[in-house]
């Protein structure tokens, strides 16, 4: 479900607005109002995922009201006016609908809308997935053990087993690399060889193909070196 507000100061305009979206089952207006400070006051007081947004408003502008919200929601602006084009999508605009607009374009535009907030949202769950999950399990020498990723420096290959060095023990469980290789993060571990996964935070400094990760020096292979720099931004 999308919680809509609808900020526009002609009546008529909102009425056409509120038609267009019956036909969305997935759009609800939660409000709708004439001018801009009206709308700021919905926004701190309920959750709003889409803004419908006139530029043309008394007292405050559609676009100078954007710029006052620290975080706002996806903006979609309606207007007579196309000279404001550019501006809107400077501000990171949804998109901008030129009244009078059809069905068939105001459903273009919810559906570049309903694209940002689902993406938006999974951002999010990945965010919260990594920050819940910050350590993995691994059984050695008949005992579990929890490891945290900031302390894993490097995990080395070792047929059946997997040699996995964090900053105060090593441990060797009885995993294959590729187990490993799949339970923990890309974005934290990046294998530099087939038999050698490291932690980024870890690197002390990469001096042609070697790698090293504080103190341990890490070959890497030619296959996976552009993969490699291509991780670390270079």
């Amino acid at each position: 479900m999308i919680n809509c507000l609808i900020v526009d100061d002609e009546p008529v305009a909102r009425t056409i607005l509120r038609n267009y979206c019956s036909h969305l089952p997935e759009v609800h207006i939660v409000a709708e109002c004439g001018h801009a400070l009206e709308a700021k006051v919905i926004l701190a007081d309920q959750p709003i995922d889409l803004l419908f947004l006139d530029i043309h408003m008394p007292v405050l502008t559609g676009i100078s009201f954007v710029n006052t919200l620290k975080n706002p929601p996806q903006v979609i602006f309606t207007t007579a006016y196309e000279e404001y084009a550019v501006t809107a999508f400077d501000l990171a605009a949804c998109d901008y609908l030129l009244k009078p607009f059809s069905l068939e374009r105001f459903i273009v535009a919810v559906d570049k809308a309903k694209e940002k907030l689902q993406g938006s949202q999974k951002r999010v769950a990945e965010t919260n997935q990594l920050a819940r999950q910050t350590n993995f399990f691994i059984k050695a020498a008949g005992k579990i053990y929890k490891v945290a990723y900031a302390d894993c420096l490097y995990i080395e290959a070792q047929g059946n087993y997997s040699k996995v060095v964090t900053v105060g023990s090593t441990f060797l469980p009885k995993m294959t690399f590729s187990a490993l290789l799949a339970l923990l993060p890309d974005d934290l571990f990046i294998r530099v060889h087939r038999s050698f996964l490291i932690n980024k935070s870890m690197i002390n400094h990469i001096d042609g193909n070697r790698v090293y990760v504080q103190q341990k020096e890490i070959p890497i292979a030619e296959t996976y070196r552009d993969s490699f720099l291509s991780k670390l931004g270079l």
